[in-house]
């Protein structure tokens, strides 16, 4: 995992918060969740490649999400933009092996658990939440 897939979830949860068919260019999803362009171009290409994400060129182009932000978990992201979460055993028996292994894998499957549009929900509830100052 990387800084990357933190910015790919970022702004796919953009994308999934705008709901609707019409693209998003990057600049605005770049400007709304305060990060760089070019880090937006870079992991939307490989969303792109993965099938998460569909590409309109022209005036009115941008992103739209290809499919259901319910169905796209976390674990989904990080793999586009960093590859498969490492950690398998290697087969030695060793012990710290086996601990990477099964770390890596109860770190898969809490990213699998949390989809793009759990995001979302997240965010929404978060901003109605009331503030109190002290």
């Amino acid at each position: 995992m990387s800084d990357r897939s933190r910015v790919a979830v970022l702004a796919l949860a953009e994308i999934a918060a705008r709901g609707g068919s019409a693209p998003i260019p990057v600049l605005e999803v770049s400007e709304c969740r305060g990060i760089p362009p070019h880090q937006v171009e870079q992991v939307f290409s490989a969303l792109r490649r993965a099938g998460v994400l569909q590409s309109q060129r022209g005036v009115k182009g941008g992103y739209t999400l290809r499919r259901d932000p319910a169905d796209v978990t976390v674990l989904d992201i990080i793999e586009a933009v960093d590859g498969p979460i490492g950690g398998a055993s290697d087969g030695t028996g060793c012990p710290v092996s086996e601990v990477w292994a099964e770390g890596a894998s109860r770190l898969a499957s809490a990213f699998r658990s949390v989809s793009v549009a759990d995001i979302v929900e997240r965010e929404a509830r978060r901003a109605d939440a009331p503030m109190f100052h002290i």
